[in-house]
């Protein structure tokens, strides 16, 4: 009989699996990334990668996790002991990652009170930058903590940590099925009173009107295969951890294709509510909609409460069932983002769930608190886009290419999934991870490196002009190189012994 922490129901899993993937880049990252690349013709190379990268990658960390029964960290050295920090490192990135998310949900819960009587005015961007997160510093100095931003902070990390401190069955698995079926359900409420509104049509033609012409741009398949990669919580450790807790017997290939799809039709349903609001504030301002069309955080709480001062009746409850969707979809992401370095930490020391939570939930949840100051978007901006791009990109190049080409271990891992799926793995599956995901992934980092040592940064707040060098070195740079040199540092410290006695009774 295995200890292992299982899920209890299938669909508990594959909720959870939903619910870390879907997650507020879904919503205000996608649209504006879709409409940027070709409009409609941009789901020609974005179902292509997500049928040559998405799929075959969850399929590869959820045979790793159910395989090697561990965190990512144990799972690597269960896997080749001189991979552990390949774990430890995506793990790292992961803790990195929660910190400044946690942030952000805080702000959607303030937004989601302000809503109800419309609290940011007519001059939204003001509202934001100056009076709710008090940005009077500059980029590098913290001033003082917001007290606006720290309490809604405080109760994203008491959710959070409240349902981990229950386990996998009692905790993620009973909030993932509240959560996801409840942001659907707000989301369809929000796409239905979006699409018809004046001025919704011209929104929807804008956002689906394919440009064919983009198809031969590469640069379109290379803004598909990266919005696939972010979206999907591949190279989080999240996938390996959370299929860590299946039954034996679990169709791995079955719940990969379930995973990726749902992630993409909530992408599919988040665009095309984000794009009928915009249309609608297009007409109001008697603009073309390519004037109003963003992205990011300016989206969420700029453009998004503009459109909701416009609407004609009930805007306060729209308002609040829009930033109650991106707290949902939000705090399922970080409860999955921190469950990789509690479950690295419990195994790797030997100590107990709670302790592990209490541990590395505590450290991320005061690490916040920069966030939570006057200067905090400035932090944020740097950590969130050299994280993302050279610690989720880079640990994903590296860890395809360490299993594919060093290892060859992806014909164990066929064997694996095949003897438990009903959809088998062909020499496709091989030649996506193989070729298709290392090349794409090569040649995205290979511009990545470039743009940045010509300091051609391209974030999604766009707060980068006038950074200062020194900041972006400090503040950007030493975020990415954290979590490599203390994922080395981590394999230096051996297992505890409970890992390697459990070692041949799970992997065998």
């Amino acid at each position: 009989m295995e200890n292992r922490a299982q899920w209890g129901t299938r669909a508990g899993f594959i909720l959870a699996a939903v619910g870390s993937a879907i997650g507020l880049g879904n919503i205000w990252r996608f649209p504006a990334v879709a409409y940027e690349n070709g409009g409609g013709a941009f789901f020609i190379p974005y179902l292509f990668a997500l049928l040559t990268a998405g799929i075959p990658l969850l399929v590869m960390e959820f045979t790793i996790g159910h395989k090697y029964r561990g965190s990512a960290p144990l799972s690597f050295f269960r896997m080749n002991r001189k991979t552990e920090w390949l774990g430890w490192w995506a793990v790292l990135v992961s803790f990195v990652i929660s910190t400044y998310y946690a942030v952000i949900i805080g702000w959607a819960m303030s937004y989601s009170v302000f809503a109800f009587n419309l609290s940011w005015g007519d001059d939204t961007e003001g509202f934001l930058f100056s009076e709710y997160l008090k940005l009077s510093v500059d980029p590098g100095q913290t001033g003082s903590l917001v007290p606006g931003v720290l309490i809604p902070l405080i109760l994203v990390w008491l959710i959070t940590l409240g349902v981990l401190f229950k386990g996998v069955k009692k905790g993620i698995e009973v909030a993932n099925k509240i959560f996801i079926p409840t942001l659907v359900v707000l989301f369809m409420i929000i796409v239905i009173r979006a699409i018809t509104l004046p001025g919704a049509a011209e929104g929807l033609q804008t956002f689906f009107e394919p440009d064919f012409s983009a198809i031969t741009d590469s640069s379109v398949w290379v803004a598909a295969y990266g919005q696939i990669f972010f979206s999907l919580s591949i190279a989080f450790a999240i996938m390996i951890t959370y299929s860590s807790y299946l039954p034996k017997k679990s169709d791995i290939t079955n719940n990969a294709f379930i995973a990726g799809f749902s992630n993409s039709g909530f992408e599919l349903l988040a665009g095309i509510g984000v794009f009928g609001a915009l249309g609608f504030m297009a007409s109001q301002s008697n603009v073309p909609v390519e004037e109003v069309v963003s992205g990011g955080v300016g989206l969420a709480f700029v453009v998004f409460p503009q459109i909701i001062n416009e609407f004609p009746a009930l805007n306060g409850l729209f308002g609040f069932l829009f930033f109650l969707s991106l707290v949902l979809a939000g705090l399922s992401s970080l409860i999955s983002i921190s469950e990789t370095y509690v479950a690295g930490i419990s195994e790797k020391f030997g100590i107990s769930r709670n302790k592990a939570v209490g541990i590395g939930g505590g450290l991320a949840a005061v690490i916040s608190l920069l966030f939570a100051t006057q200067g905090g978007l400035f932090f944020l901006d740097a950590a969130d886009y050299f994280i993302n791009q050279f610690g989720v990109a880079f640990v994903g190049l590296v860890e395809v290419v360490v299993i594919a080409w060093f290892l060859r271990n992806l014909n164990d891992f066929q064997s694996h999934a095949n003897g438990i799926s009903d959809i088998r793995l062909g020499g496709w599956w091989k030649i996506c991870l193989g070729v298709v995901t290392p090349v794409v992934l090569g040649y995205m980092m290979v511009d990545l490196f470039k743009k940045n040592l010509l300091k051609e940064f391209d974030t999604a707040t766009g707060n980068y002009e006038g950074y200062a060098d020194g900041f972006i070195l400090f503040g950007g740079w030493f975020v990415a190189a954290f979590a490599i040199v203390m994922g080395f540092l981590m394999t230096l410290k051996r297992w505890d012994s409970k890992a390697f006695n459990e070692e041949k009774k799970e992997v065998s």
